[in-house]
C-alpha cells in the first residue's frame, strides 16, 4: 500500500514502555546500541525515542511495514543473542501493538 509521498505505508505501529533499574541503565544502553540498528533489517523504524531524566524509563515508537516484519524483528537470532548484555538486569516492558493513527 503506498502512502501519499509515494513510499510504503506503515501497517504496524508499536509502542514499548521500558522500565530499567538505576543500576542497569548502562547495560540497557549497550543493549539498545546493538539491537536498534537491527530494525532496518525488517523495514522497521524508530519513529520516536523518549527517556525520563534519570534514564530509568524509555518509550519507543516503532513502525514496521507488516506484522510479519515486526515478528521477524522480535525473533531475530542476533537480537536474542544480545540479550546477554542484560544479564542480571531486571527490565520490565509494556508493549502496545498494533496501533493506528486516528
Amino acid at each position: 500500500m503506498a502512502g501519499e509521498d509515494g513510499g510504503t505505508a506503515v501497517v504496524v505501529v508499536v509502542v514499548v514502555v521500558v522500565d530499567v533499574p538505576a543500576d542497569g541503565v548502562a547495560a540497557f544502553a549497550r543493549y539498545e546500541d546493538h539491537v536498534l540498528p537491527l530494525l532496518v533489517r525488517y523495514g522497521g523504524r524508530l519513529e520516536r525515542r523518549l527517556r525520563s531524566p534519570d534514564a530509568t524509563t524509555e518509550v519507543h515508537v516503532l513502525a514496521f511495514p507488516s506484522d510479519g516484519a515486526y515478528r521477524g524483528y522480535l525473533a531475530d537470532p542476533e537480537r536474542a543473542g544480545h540479550r546477554a548484555l542484560l544479564d542480571g538486569v531486571t527490565v520490565t516492558q509494556r508493549v502496545v501493538a498494533p496501533l493506528a493513527d486516528v
